[in-house]
């Protein structure tokens, strides 16, 4: 896919935009240094900073590294596998366990005071997923399995748990997307049913314990 001149507005956008394309089909392989800062400029028509800009989103997002002295290479293909790649070990358990800490007492609030509609919104993520699950859809199941621990969280009706946990919502993402096993079908991951039902039948020793058990079952699995 050649990169072509790009429009005013929203350059730095559209430059992330080209070069993530580069770098999902193909044409910028995994390991392989992307072209030189000079002859990016040069083909999209843009500044140096509009470019040093969309190179550091896409540095954050994991498909990047730059290696000083060396260049700018290709890291991953995605942002989930860059999420897996660069979130492992000693710094996802770490993620695990402060998300543990706030999810347990999220969830025994939750089970006290969440609204019926927020009990609908809840089960409607949670359903779609496990269908994302089924189907091996993991793009789907990441933003569905991260919206549900957020709004659950949010059911707890405090203010302050709340606001913290939103301020981890990228930690959360990218933990979820480092613990979710591609190689296995929807029915062997890690179930948030018991959870739920908890939460629906205001039990709020139960949502503490579901919450708390499948942390555990996580960080024994992948940390």
């Amino acid at each position: 896919m050649p990169l072509a001149t790009t429009r005013r507005a929203g350059l730095v956008d559209q430059v992330i935009e080209q070069m993530r394309g580069a770098i999902t089909s193909g044409e910028w392989p995994v390991g392989q240094r992307i072209p030189p800062e000079p002859e990016l400029v040069t083909a999209l028509g843009v500044g140096r900073n509009t470019v040093r800009e969309a190179v550091r989103a896409l540095s954050h997002a994991g498909l990047l590294e730059v290696r000083q002295g060396d260049g700018t290479f290709v890291r991953a293909t995605s942002e989930i596998s860059g999420a897996v790649r660069r979130m492992c070990g000693t710094e996802l358990k770490e993620v695990l366990e402060v998300r543990r800490t706030l999810e347990m007492e999220g969830a025994r609030l939750a089970a006290k005071h969440r609204t019926d509609a927020e009990l609908a919104r809840l089960t409607e993520l949670l359903h779609k997923r496990d269908a994302a699950m089924e189907a091996e859809r993991w793009a789907e199941v990441i933003e569905h399995d991260t919206a549900f621990h957020v709004l659950l969280v949010q059911c707890s009706h405090n203010t302050l748990l709340a606001e913290l946990y939103q301020g981890l919502t990228e930690a959360v993402k990218a933990s979820v997307a480092a613990s979710v096993d591609t190689s296995q079908p929807g029915r062997d991951q890690v179930s948030h049913t018991g959870l739920l039902h908890a939460v629906r039948d205001g039990d709020q020793e139960k949502a503490a314990i579901e919450a708390g058990g499948f942390f555990e079952e996580l960080i024994e699995k992948f940390c």
